[in-house]
């Protein structure tokens, strides 16, 4: 048989990136997006420098009806305000600088993180509806042991 028919009867294989590449499916933009705190952020129009400053990535989203916001140190990112992502490192091999620029058509917004996930590996971030349940449980508990408590008096 053609090597022809090899090719087109085996199933895809996903793509692997590392450090470089070019990233257009929405829910893996959205993973490399999720894992960032603190970063640079520039704005390029054209190729031409349009603005920049420091934030904190506050949600990542994918959303067709949202904006991507960026305003008052905070980031606000929709997967889908662009084309694809552009994942670079440059710098020396020892100590290379990662920025990810989300680009759609003209318009680039390069992201470099300025918190290193080695750093912060042990420390998670706890959402507040993980920790308003968390506190219903506390709270329910103690008042089960208050309860107890109480019962306990009357025998």
């Amino acid at each position: 048989m053609p090597s022809s028919f090899y090719a087109n009867s085996s199933p895809r294989v996903a793509p692997c990136i590392v450090d470089r590449g070019i990233v257009y499916q929405k829910q893996d933009m959205h993973c490399l997006l999720a894992d960032l705190t603190r970063v640079r952020y520039q704005q390029f129009q054209d190729g031409e420098l349009i603005s920049q400053g420091e934030g904190y990535v506050k949600r990542v989203f994918a959303d067709c009806q949202s904006s991507t916001l960026v305003a008052n140190h905070s980031l606000y990112l929709n997967v889908e305000s662009f084309d694809y992502l552009e994942l670079n490192s440059v710098g020396p091999e020892t100590h290379p600088e990662t920025h990810l620029d989300l680009v759609q058509d003209s318009r680039r917004l390069r992201l470099v993180p300025l918190s290193n996930p080695l750093d912060h590996h042990s420390v998670q971030a706890i959402d507040s509806a993980t920790l308003e349940v968390m506190m219903a449980e506390v709270l329910s508990a103690n008042l089960d042991a208050q309860l107890d408590d109480d019962h306990n008096g009357l025998f």
